[in-house]
């Protein structure tokens, strides 16, 4: 049962979602071509994002709940209107599905040549092999990852305060034993973490 309730959840989204596109570009549809997202910021930079889809609407619904680069950056801008001139517009282009790879390599390159900054495609298009890394990826963050900086960040924290605050040592009873000293050893390496 929880699964038809997902299900329906979804597609509940989905059908918002693209209420939504369709108040962005009334003439948006799910044919496939190239979709252009292009920006211009508070300093007047222009920034564009060049996809290729087989179901345009259908992959900017994907979009609008995805976690790539240029999913945050929609999430975060929203789209452009009156009320939010630096949000980010919508066009698109239909091409044959055969030609997609052809087509989005040459808009990313014409935008390019435009003077729009690339930061957000990573390669120069196209879905087969040779494709042409442009950006650098920066790897996922994951859980160990914040494992990992929360580790730092308690470091860092301790260390000020004792620096601060404390002194640290061993207890008079344990100074000579082998265990205690290790573990003030290790301490003291945990402290530099941090540092």
């Amino acid at each position: 049962m929880n699964q038809y309730k997902n299900i329906a959840k979804a597609k509940a989204i989905e059908r918002k979602n693209r209420e939504r596109l369709l108040k962005v570009n009334p003439v948006l549809d799910d044919k496939s071509g190239i979709y252009f997202l292009t920006r211009t910021d508070e300093d007047g930079i222009n920034y564009f994002y060049i996809g290729q889809a087989v179901h345009i609407m259908q992959r900017m619904c994907s979009h609008l709940v995805g976690y790539q680069h240029i999913d945050l950056s929609v999430k975060k801008r929203g789209f452009y209107s009156t009320e939010n001139p630096y949000g980010w517009k919508l066009n698109f282009k239909h091409y044959p599905v055969s030609e997609l790879n052809k087509w989005e390599q040459y808009w990313i390159l014409e935008y390019t040549k435009r003077g729009y900054q690339c930061r957000y495609n990573k390669t120069a298009g196209g879905q087969g092999e040779g494709k042409e890394k442009i950006n650098e990826f920066r790897p996922a963050k994951g859980y160990r990852d914040g494992l990992s900086q929360g580790r730092k960040n308690m470091a860092r924290e301790l260390s000020h305060i004792i620096d601060t605050h404390l002194t640290v040592s061993l207890k008079p009873e344990k100074q000579n034993n082998k265990v205690s000293q290790r573990a003030f050893e290790k301490f003291n390496g945990l402290l530099e973490e941090g540092k």
